[in-house]
């Protein structure tokens, strides 16, 4: 008989959409348990906690850290809180799993992959695409189509809080104080897989519409390689449904929906066609946090995607540095 897996109870920070999703996806996990929320505000905490069965909740974070049975906490607070609060919370021995984007900066990320080593435990970023096996598809597909030229990953979506963020109401997402914006939101999932898929580019040149308080709200990156060119689309004040496609110089692959990438088409030049629907959850959650939860049962760091968390918050903070918009964190 093998061994029994362990069971990590693990706590949440945020009461949004997003924490409500990653509860569901986390749900099909039976040793993944969850035990406690966390918000600022504790009325709100305890309201959550209630409505998705947490036995604990806390609206300081010291409380949370010294809970001696939180094993993990799941971080979904905005950006700029990324990195005192993982800090604070792996000191006292805490797993870690941070939502997208890390951390604000390349230093803070830096800090905060120091710190997991230091204090051994597991930190990763909830970079969703990347675990999907619709992205293992993509990687094992691309001998096919031969050298790859071009690469285009885009991610356009009209945010459902640009209408009244343009009437004059305050959004996180729209606040460069919560270091945010489009690049940071969404851009961020068409650079970690490009740097997961092909490495880090030699040179970068970044373009930008930027808003009301010096956020973006779309932007183009172009990555140059030395074979082959990356552009980099996203947006949260259009949308598109067009899908992202790779260029080889045998053919080309389309991926439709690069955070969730269920459907691959491969298109010959000599007219042959390939399709791929690969099986998976909608709620792709899922498989980021199967893979954190393996690497805390195995008590195993995740240096190869710190390391393309890290390289990827390089390139973000360079495309941000020609853009022109910077973040208090960068102080």
């Amino acid at each position: 008989m093998g061994e029994m897996s362990m069971s990590v109870q693990f706590a949440t920070i945020g009461t949004s959409k997003i924490t409500g999703k990653f509860l569901e996806a986390a749900g099909k996990c039976e040793d993944f348990r969850y035990c406690a929320a966390y918000s600022r505000d504790r009325e709100r905490a305890k309201a959550f906690a209630k409505m998705y069965g947490a036995v604990r909740y806390y609206a300081d974070l010291e409380e949370l850290a010294s809970d001696p049975d939180v094993d993990a906490v799941y971080i979904a607070s905005p950006n700029h809180m990324h990195h005192d609060q993982t800090i604070r919370l792996m000191k006292a021995g805490k797993h870690i799993l941070c939502e997208k984007s890390i951390a604000s900066n390349a230093r803070e990320a830096a800090e905060m992959m120091e710190t997991a080593e230091q204090h051994r435990v597991v930190l990763m970023e909830a970079m969703r695409p990347i675990y999907d096996p619709g992205f293992e598809k993509i990687a094992e597909c691309l001998a096919k189509i031969g050298k790859i030229r071009r690469v285009t990953f885009r991610y356009c979506q009209y945010s459902s809080r640009y209408d009244s963020f343009r009437e004059g109401t305050h959004h996180n997402i729209f606040d460069r104080n919560c270091s945010a914006g489009s690049l940071m939101d969404i851009g961020v999932y068409c650079v970690e897989p490009m740097v997961q898929l092909f490495g880090v580019p030699s040179e970068i040149k970044a373009f930008a519409v930027l808003l009301e308080g010096g956020i973006d709200g779309l932007g183009t990156i172009l990555a140059k390689y030395e074979d082959m060119i990356a552009e980099l689309i996203y947006s949260k004040i259009t949308d598109s449904k067009e899908p992202s496609e790779i260029q080889g110089e045998k053919g080309r692959m389309l991926i439709w929906n690069i955070t969730n990438p269920r459907r691959i088409v491969i298109r010959y030049y000599d007219g042959m066609e390939e399709e791929y629907e690969v099986p998976g959850e909608e709620n792709n959650m899922l498989y980021e946090i199967q893979r954190f939860l393996l690497a805390v049962q195995q008590k195993k760091q995740m240096d190869d995607y710190l390391k393309i968390s890290l390289e990827s918050m390089k390139i973000m903070e360079e495309a941000r540095r020609q853009i022109g918009v910077s973040f208090p964190a960068d102080m």
